[in-house]
């Protein structure tokens, strides 16, 4: 069946741009920098959904659940970016994050074409992870319309699973087999079509906002600071000594000495640090709190326990 792409915003033309093969070097980036600013103004108007699948998300994953994103090319790269950027950022396991794309791990690096257009692959390649009812599937789809991203959002209601989409069009397909939609409307692009442009940089900042608050929510963080990195390299280690230095007031060597006995983990040298604490009974206050440092703090002191919301 012929799809009509020319109804979707994401395909309709610029009048920005209309001469943009006839402007200088200059020209062309000030138009696209323009353009750009008005991302961020298209993602606020989208917060309140954004907002609701980060509740979503925070859910499945407190309750043994596991976060997919799916998507076709530039979507589908982008999904693996965020996903590969966790472990390290915020100490999770590979699995827990996960960003598949269609045509396969390929397709990363080189283009699959017509990969987009199988419905069955979506569902198949979701199969393939064991989709569980308790894990969330975000289906990304600048046009809100991709066959891949529609089979693996059906079949991932089929299992029980939430589902969450993604798109840069109104009243897409896609937020209509999701269970919540999430539609950044950012217009015309500078080169028609070429939603790798405007599509792209919103569907960035969304799953930005989806991973960082939901880890937040999870008590990976400790104030604006990154607690629970994963210190596998000079740079991180590094980090990590600043970080503890800088919550406790210790020196830089007393912070590298805590890291040590911690085995380079950040939050309980916090809380050996600043309760007077063993790393056992660190260790044990961060089980009993769910791994919020400034509660494992506050009961080690004899403070009342205050379950997050």
């Amino acid at each position: 069946m012929k799809v009509d792409l020319s109804i979707l915003m994401t395909e309709q033309t610029n009048k920005r741009s209309n001469n943009i093969d006839q402007l200088t070097t200059l020209e062309i980036i000030e138009l696209m920098n323009d353009e750009d600013q008005t991302v961020a103004t298209s993602v606020k108007n989208a917060l309140p959904q954004i907002s609701a699948a980060i509740e979503m998300i925070y859910s499945s994953l407190k309750n043994g659940g596991r976060l997919f994103y799916i998507g076709a090319g530039t979507s589908g790269r982008i999904g693996i970016l965020d996903a590969s950027e966790c472990p390290p950022t915020f100490c999770t396991p590979p699995e827990l994050i996960q960003g598949i794309i269609a045509g396969g791990n390929n397709a990363v690096f080189k283009a699959v074409e017509g990969a987009e257009d199988s419905r069955d692959s979506g569902g198949h390649d979701l199969q393939e992870k064991k989709l569980l009812v308790n894990d969330v599937v975000v289906g990304i789809a600048a046009s809100g319309r991709t066959p891949y991203v529609i089979g693996a959002l059906e079949y991932a209601n089929h299992v029980g699973a939430n589902t969450i989409a993604l798109s840069c069009n109104e009243n897409s397909e896609i937020s209509h087999v999701a269970k919540i939609g999430i539609e950044v409307i950012v217009g015309p692009e500078i080169l028609t079509g070429s939603t790798r442009l405007k599509s792209a940089t919103a569907q960035k900042m969304v799953l930005n906002m989806l991973t960082t608050a939901t880890m937040i929510k999870l008590g990976k963080v400790y104030g604006n600071l990154m607690v629970d990195l994963n210190p596998s390299n000079e740079k991180l280690i590094e980090r990590a000594r600043n970080i503890v230095k800088k919550i406790t007031g210790i020196s830089y060597a007393e912070a590298a000495e805590v890291l040590h006995q911690t085995n380079q983990k950040v939050k309980p040298a916090i809380v050996m640090i600043l309760a007077g604490t063993t790393l056992e009974e660190a260790n044990d206050l961060l089980d009993r709190t769910q791994g919020f440092v400034h509660q494992a703090i506050e009961k080690a002191k004899g403070g009342k326990l205050v379950c997050e919301k």
